[in-house]
């Protein structure tokens, strides 16, 4: 039930749609959600097909689990609860992407399956792609790039996913990228692949 402040803040139309916006940039705008274990290679994937897609003349941005906790999402830790808010924003922030007619692309651990669906029923379905970053906890431990798992495993930081805090498997993802036996380019090549045959790359007047 709305309350009183709520039932004083009335949505304002915009005289551009979002339709006119993806006209304008010449392209369909939507959201690619990578999830995956810590040093399973999201936000390296993410940004190599951010790259692709922008030599391809599209408008892209990439919004990376960790530098949204430079800002926006400074003030969160790493609860459940924190977690779902880190998860709300990120998507919310997505849509607005989104209705910019921006292809915008988030790479966050997101380990639970209902704050995933969440952003995808925020954001809306058909513009919505999960990608599942597929690969074992074993090897993402040997790579450790930030050195996490060392120290989750020290003490050092609490409620890690993999370590002390589950990560739920997606269980219907649009796509999913096994890391551990693809590369860098596989794994874009694969991406794209499935972007241009969901006509999600059709260019406007193509449409």
């Amino acid at each position: 039930m709305k309350n009183q402040e709520d039932r004083n803040i009335i949505w304002h139309n915009s005289a551009i749609t979002k339709e006119d916006r993806q006209n304008m940039h010449g392209h369909k705008s939507f959201m690619v959600w990578f999830t995956g274990l810590s040093g399973s290679g999201k936000s390296t994937v993410a940004n190599a097909l951010q790259y692709e897609l922008y030599k391809k003349g599209m408008s892209v941005y990439l919004l990376d689990g960790d530098n949204l906790r430079h800002g926006i999402n400074k003030n969160l830790g790493y609860t459940e609860s924190d977690r779902k808010e880190n998860i709300r924003r990120t998507a919310e922030v997505g849509k607005l992407f989104v209705d910019a007619g921006i292809v915008v692309f988030a790479a966050l651990i997101s380990p639970f399956e209902d704050d995933r669906q969440n952003a995808r029923n925020i954001v809306g379905d058909a513009e919505f792609v999960e990608v599942y970053v597929k690969c074992p906890i074993q090897e993402c431990e040997s790579r450790d790039p930030k050195g996490l798992y060392k120290k989750a495993r020290k003490g050092e930081i609490k409620q890690f996913t993999g370590i002390d805090q589950p990560y739920e498997e997606p269980v219907n993802p649009e796509i999913t990228i096994d890391t551990s036996k693809l590369t860098v380019n596989e794994a874009v090549a694969a991406l794209v692949a499935y972007l241009d045959k969901n006509l999600l790359l059709k260019r406007s007047e193509e449409r």
